[in-house]
């Protein structure tokens, strides 16, 4: 009896399972920010089983020659709902998709877009290769079943910095410093700026591979684009320069934080209890990213800050 009990226990759990699986769905509704131009934008909390992973922002762009996809998203289903918000909006198939780093949240939609040409910048696309089933797994213990299905999917070279596609000239800048290699792509045909995670907007920023003098030396290459309306990777649209403003003074201030809590002899455990200055309040999730980012940056800051041991004067 009791053996027959267990069995049934976990074939229920085990539909259940399956069941929530097949009953995920992500809810997404293309926004027109410019002609032929629709943005996703994604939760701005953490990566959860609620949003399946779907805290970035993601766009296309409908063109006489097909769509234009930026960033993939976090997950197959993702993917294949992305797929159906184009499809809500053009019959155009989409050609193809720009993928701007190798973050999870940005690339491991690409599944659902076979047939169409997907490509990234070439440090993204070794990271993807060798880190991609890894990064997949990771989301999945944090986002669970939204996470059913999806492989990696490797990119192709971006072999151009600009090309003509159906009556619309992209420009693609190659930039680093939130990851080793981040895309930035200008629509020149409508002025509108897809950044990646360069920018955050009313989101605190991630650094888990950050290079901060490479970081703010592309946010001033951003500004000097002349972009009419920017898409940051997180967030929501900006007005004029404020998201560029923002990223900047808290990258600034983050790091001088740390940096001066290291000269002065704190330990990371300390460092958790820097004070957020009252401007950053209104960050989604501040609390928790800029515990994060002491955890990631801290001990890095520390090694930098250790004297030579055993050189010479």
């Amino acid at each position: 009896m009791l053996r027959c009990l267990l069995l049934a226990l976990i074939m229920l759990f085990g539909a259940a399972n399956m069941a929530r699986a097949e009953g995920f769905a992500y809810d997404l509704h293309p926004q027109e920010v410019a002609k032929d131009t629709y943005v996703l934008i994604g939760d701005t909390h953490f990566f959860n089983r609620n949003n399946g992973g779907n805290i970035v922002n993601t766009g296309f762009v409908v063109t006489q020659a097909g769509v234009v996809v930026i960033d993939s998203g976090p997950s197959r289903l993702y993917g294949e709902a992305f797929r159906r918000a184009i499809a809500s909006v053009t019959s155009q198939p989409v050609v193809k998709v720009i993928v701007t780093h190798s973050h999870p949240d940005h690339f491991l939609g690409s599944q659902a877009f076979a047939g169409a040409k997907i490509v990234s910048g070439a440090a993204t696309i070794e990271m993807i290769r060798q880190h991609g089933q890894e990064l997949a797994s990771n989301l999945y213990s944090l986002v669970g079943d939204a996470m059913q299905g999806t492989e990696p999917v490797v990119p192709e070279l971006l072999d151009r910095t600009s090309e003509t596609i159906g009556g619309h000239e992209f420009r693609y800048y190659e930039m680093a410093g939130h990851t080793a290699s981040d895309l930035v792509v200008f629509d020149q045909t409508t002025g509108v700026l897809f950044t990646g995670d360069l920018v955050f907007f009313r989101r605190a920023l991630t650094v888990p591979n950050a290079e901060v003098p490479r970081w703010l030396d592309s946010l001033n290459r951003i500004d000097a684009i002349p972009y009419r309306l920017m898409v940051p990777g997180h967030g929501p649209i900006p007005r004029g320069g404020e998201a560029v403003a923002e990223t900047r003074d808290y990258l600034r201030w983050l790091t001088g934080s740390l940096q001066q809590a290291v000269a002065g002899g704190l330990d990371e455990s300390e460092a958790f209890h820097i004070k957020v200055p009252e401007r950053f309040r209104r960050l989604a999730i501040v609390d928790e990213e800029f515990r994060r980012s002491v955890e990631q940056m801290f001990p890095k800051l520390e090694e930098t800050a250790l004297p030579a041991i055993g050189g010479g004067s």
